[in-house]
Formats: C-alpha cells, sequence, structure tokens
C-alpha cells in the first residue's frame, strides 16, 4: 500500500519489512534499541491548550503517560511541547525517553528547540543536559513500544514529485486504502539529503489570542534547517472521533538544528529513509472540553 501510494508523489520509493536497526547506534543515539513490542500512540492534551491562548498549567509527565497506556517502562518517540514550568520559556520538545521501570530509572534522551536569545536562531540541547525530569506541557503526539529489536516497515523516497510532505503523504495513502478503519503508525526517519522548512515557537507565548492559522504562522518562527535531521512522526490516518491531530513530526540534528517538520525544501535532492511500525491501540488523554482546528499542521 505505501510503495504504490509513495510512487505518485515521490521519484523513486521503496518500502519493504526489515529488522530494525540498532537505534542506539548513530545517527539515532536513542535510550532503546527498537521500536519494537506493543507498539501504541497517544496523544495527549492538545492545540485547544496552546491556541488561542495557552493554558500553561497543563503540564505531563511522561512516565505518568507510560502506565496511563499500560505500558510502564515505555519507550517514547514523537513531537510536543515543553514544558514551559521547567524551561521558563516556550519551545519545542522531541520526546526519546525511555521511562522509569520498577527495576530502572528513566532515561531521558529527549532534544528541546527553542529561539536562541542572543541571534534569534535555532538553539537545539539536549534536555539531560539541563533538566533531570521528564516533563512536557500543553500537548504532545506520543508513538510508545518496549523499545525492542523486531519487524519493521523500511521505507526509502527520493525526489519529491508530489506536493505533500513525506508523513501527509504517508498518512493519506493510508487514508485512502483503509477508509474509515484508522491505522497508527509512529517510529523514526531520517532526512539524509536536501533542506527543510521546520518551525519553532517562540520563547513567550501570544499576549494576543491566536484565532486563525495565519495568526498562528505569523507568530511561529520558520528556518530552513540542513539534511540530516532525525525525525520522529506520529501518524493516523482518520481521526476516529477523538480531536486527535492527525499527524506531528518534531525532529533533531547532531548540527544544533531541529524544531517541528514541515516540508522539505529541495524536492530534488531529498532523500527519505524511515522505520515505521503500526501501532496496536490508540490512547487519548486529558482531551480539550473546547477545541478548534486552528494551528493543526
Amino acid at each position: 500500500v505505501l510503495q504504490k501510494g509513495l510512487k505518485e508523489n515521490f521519484a523513486d520509493a521503496q518500502v519493504s519489512v526489515v529488522d530494525c536497526p540498532d537505534l542506539t547506534q548513530e545517527p539515532f543515539k536513542f535510550p532503546a534499541k527498537g521500536i519494537c513490542g506493543k507498539p501504541r500512540i497517544a496523544d495527549v492534551g492538545g492545540v485547544p491548550y496552546l491556541i488561542p491562548v495557552a493554558q500553561k498549567e497543563k503540564v505531563y509527565d511522561l512516565n505518568t503517560v507510560a502506565k496511563d497506556i499500560e505500558l510502564p517502562g515505555a519507550f517514547i518517540l514523537g513531537a510536543g511541547a515543553a514544558s514551559s514550568k521547567i524551561l521558563g520559556v516556550n519551545a519545542e520538545l522531541i520526546p526519546i525517553v525511555q521511562t522509569k521501570s520498577e527495576k530502572n530509572p528513566a532515561v531521558n534522551g529527549s532534544y528541546v528547540a527553542q529561539i536562541n536569545p542572543a541571534d534569534k536562531g535555532c538553539l537545539l540541547e539536549k534536555y539531560s543536559s539541563k533538566y533531570t525530569d521528564c516533563e512536557f506541557g500543553l500537548l504532545a503526539n506520543l508513538y510508545a513500544s518496549e523499545g525492542q529489536p523486531g519487524k519493521v516497515i523500511e521505507v526509502k523516497a527520493n525526489g519529491r514529485t508530489g506536493e505533500l510532505n513525506f508523513v501527509s503523504c504517508l498518512r493519506q495513502i493510508l487514508e485512502k486504502h483503509y477508509g474509515e478503519k484508522p491505522v497508527g503508525m509512529g517510529g523514526t526517519f531520517i532526512i539524509q539529503k536536501g533542506k527543510a522548512k521546520i518551525h519553532i515557537m517562540p520563547p513567550e507565548f501570544s499576549a494576543c489570542p491566536l484565532n486563525t492559522d495565519e495568526d498562528v504562522n505569523n507568530w511561529l518562527k520558520f528556518f530552513e534547517m540542513k539534511a540530516p535531521l532525525i525525525c520522529q512522526p506520529v501518524i493516523v490516518s482518520r481521526d476516529p472521533g477523538f480531536d486527535l491531530r492527525v499527524e506531528h513530526t518534531h525532529c533533531f540534528s547532531h548540527h544544533g538544528e531541529g524544531g517541528h517538520y514541515h516540508q522539505d525544501t529541495s524536492p530534488d535532492s531529498v532523500q527519505y529513509l524511515g522505520y515505521f511500525l503500526p501501532a496496536e491501540l490508540l490512547f487519548r488523554i486529558d482531551r480539550p472540553l473546547e477545541t478548534h482546528l486552528v494551528g493543526r499542521d
């Protein structure tokens, strides 16, 4: 299904089932070896807690989320907002955490991307270099598993010929094929060559309400960042009525760039390599009572 669909959006695409590479190795350097074992997706909080006005009291803990999704000790990847209570500013969180279990403490391999106060560029830091917790704020889209090796879906796609970004393309292929049946997928992919459009939220929450997508885009800070970028996508083909964010991807790098992935900006030269697994369960945690569709992309 994926290979056929990708060939409509990329010059070259190959999809196969392979053994998950050892994710503790370069370029990932994750705290777990794989993305297999009881795979599940959690959508926590939501964009309505960020806009139109930020509800800063919305703070969560990845160790608690792991218990909530009935997988204590889970290895969690994804995209979310950092806790402004911990950082003192608003920032993008790239969660990569082996949560705590009865035997072991949590290992936090997350990154945080924020606007550098010195030059207004990207400041990407290893979370554990400054903080010891596993908190996040407002919202997160998370893929969790036991972090085991195993069989995964390897996706290679080069040379983008269509309008859709890599993640939207994967999601829409699934939606088109599976229709009413929601299919969720997560994992990691690398933008191996090329450049990408990435945003980072400003350090201060907006003082005036953000009521439209235009308001949100004017507030966000956009950058063009260079490969290699290691990305953590969470995809659900369609919302079965849980007010989900159906796709959300954050990325980091080893050259100081990272944030929220929108699209590659070098379609001719771009190369994607990803490892994914369909999730077995979907959890919706602290769903906003008042909702809207602004700022979902």
